[in-house]
């Protein structure tokens, strides 16, 4: 067995067989930046609920087995160089791209925070180590990402999954404000399969019974690491270290928050699923 790539949260081997094996890992990261912290449980998490959400969903993807709590073997597949964002509601970068579109144009009126689209929309982002950036349809062809057809089977696709799994998820009282889908090519046939992972690090997950729109919702995912790490400055630390290359120190996190992170994580797979972690 050998790595071949240790990533912000998940390391990936390459078994004799040919297929990779994916460890999860208790890491952590927010806006593209590795915390120097861990989430108790978090790895189990990550890989049981990607489990579920590979048997669930009903689309050809990459899983072959779960090994044990914290690894998962896969096929080997070309990964496809995008991040297919679906958003259901107007939360995240997506309400910040609106509110500021809002104030430079003169608006008075702002979106409503949370608010729920007319549908699903596709928001696609470059993928890479450093820092995603949205991409439109039209450059993602012209820079040879994709075909024409691969983006739209990508859009077509993504939503169509994003909608089962809402489905699923509301039946078990949450709300999918937004997922992040990744995909690859098998080698071979060029096939198009489902692949990387599926869990409270792609999604946004937030209870129906405290849904309110115009406001901060209470999240099931790593929303509030991100307003921890918002509330202490470092969002506007690193957007000003993107700009002038400078160096940002990433802070530790408190105990607290990483126990309160965990049990958001391990409550929110047990009511989804059924299942005891």
């Amino acid at each position: 067995m050998q790595l071949i790539r240790k990533g912000k949260v998940k390391d990936i081997f390459r078994l004799e067989s040919g297929n990779f094996l994916f460890h999860f890992s208790d890491r952590i990261s927010a806006f593209d930046v590795p915390i120097p912290s861990t989430v108790p449980h978090k790895g189990q998490v990550l890989c049981r609920f990607s489990e579920f959400w590979f048997k669930s969903i009903g689309f050809p993807n990459h899983m072959i087995r779960v090994t044990n709590e914290t690894d998962m073997e896969v096929r080997r597949l070309e990964m496809i160089p995008l991040e297919c964002v679906v958003r259901g509601y107007l939360y995240g970068s997506m309400y910040e791209r609106h509110r500021k579109l809002a104030q430079k144009n003169g608006h008075s009126s702002i979106p409503l925070k949370a608010s729920r689209l007319a549908k699903p929309i596709f928001d696609p982002t470059t993928k890479s180590d450093v820092h995603d950036t949205q991409i439109t349809r039209n450059d993602s062809i012209r820079l040879g990402l994709v075909s024409e057809d691969e983006y739209d089977f990508l859009e077509r696709t993504s939503i169509a999954i994003y909608k089962v799994m809402s489905n699923i998820i509301e039946s078990r009282g949450f709300i999918i404000a937004d997922v992040k889908f990744e995909f690859g090519k098998d080698p071979t046939t060029g096939q198009i399969y489902l692949a990387d992972s599926i869990g409270p690090d792609e999604f946004r997950l937030w209870l129906k019974a405290d849904y309110s729109p115009g406001k901060d919702q209470k999240s099931f995912d790593k929303q509030i690491l991100r307003d921890w790490l918002i509330n202490k400055g470092f969002r506007t630390q690193l957007e000003s270290s993107i700009k002038d290359g400078s160096l940002i120190e990433t802070p530790a996190l408190p105990p607290e928050l990483l126990n309160e992170l965990s049990r958001r994580y391990v409550w929110a797979y047990e009511e989804i699923t059924g299942m005891k972690l």
